[in-house]
C-alpha cells in the first residue's frame, strides 16, 4: 500500500473516531453543561476528555497501523485537522445556520480559541505518538 494511502486511512480513522466522540460530547456541552457553568468552563471541562481520547487513539493507531515516519504521522494529523475544520464549518452552516464569517468569528472568542488550541494539539498527537 502506498504511503499516501496509508496516511489517508490513518487520518480518516483518527478523524472519524474523535469527531464522533466530539459530536456526542459537544451536544452534551452545548445543551446541558454550558447553560450550567458557562461556555468557557464547559469547553475547559470537555477538552481534557477529548485530548485524552485523541492521545489514546493516536497511540493505538501508532501501534496497530504504524506509519513509516514521524513526518507521515504529522501529515496524517494535519489532514485530520483540515478535515475536522471542514466538517465543523459544514455543521455550523447546515445545523446552526452560521456563515463562514460567523464560524471564524466564533473561533476568536475565548471558548472558540480554547477549542481551536485543543484541535491544534489533536493535529500534533499522531506525530507525538509515533514510534520507530
Amino acid at each position: 500500500m502506498s504511503l499516501l494511502r496509508r496516511t489517508l486511512i490513518h487520518a480518516l480513522i483518527y478523524l472519524a473516531a474523535i469527531f464522533a466522540l466530539g459530536f456526542v460530547l459537544g451536544t452534551i456541552r452545548t445543551l446541558w453543561l454550558a447553560p450550567a457553568v458557562g461556555h468557557l468552563a464547559a469547553v475547559a471541562l470537555e477538552l481534557p476528555v477529548m485530548l485524552g481520547a485523541s492521545w489514546w487513539l493516536a497511540r493505538q493507531l501508532a501501534a496497530r497501523r504504524p506509519l513509516p515516519s514521524r513526518s507521515a504521522a504529522l501529515a496524517a494529523g494535519a489532514l485530520a485537522f483540515a478535515l475536522l475544520m471542514a466538517l465543523e464549518l459544514a455543521l455550523g452552516v447546515t445545523l446552526f445556520g452560521q456563515g463562514a464569517g460567523e464560524w471564524l468569528a466564533a473561533l476568536a472568542t475565548p471558548p472558540g480559541a480554547l477549542g481551536l488550541a485543543g484541535q491544534a494539539l489533536f493535529a500534533l498527537l499522531p506525530a507525538l505518538a509515533w514510534r520507530r
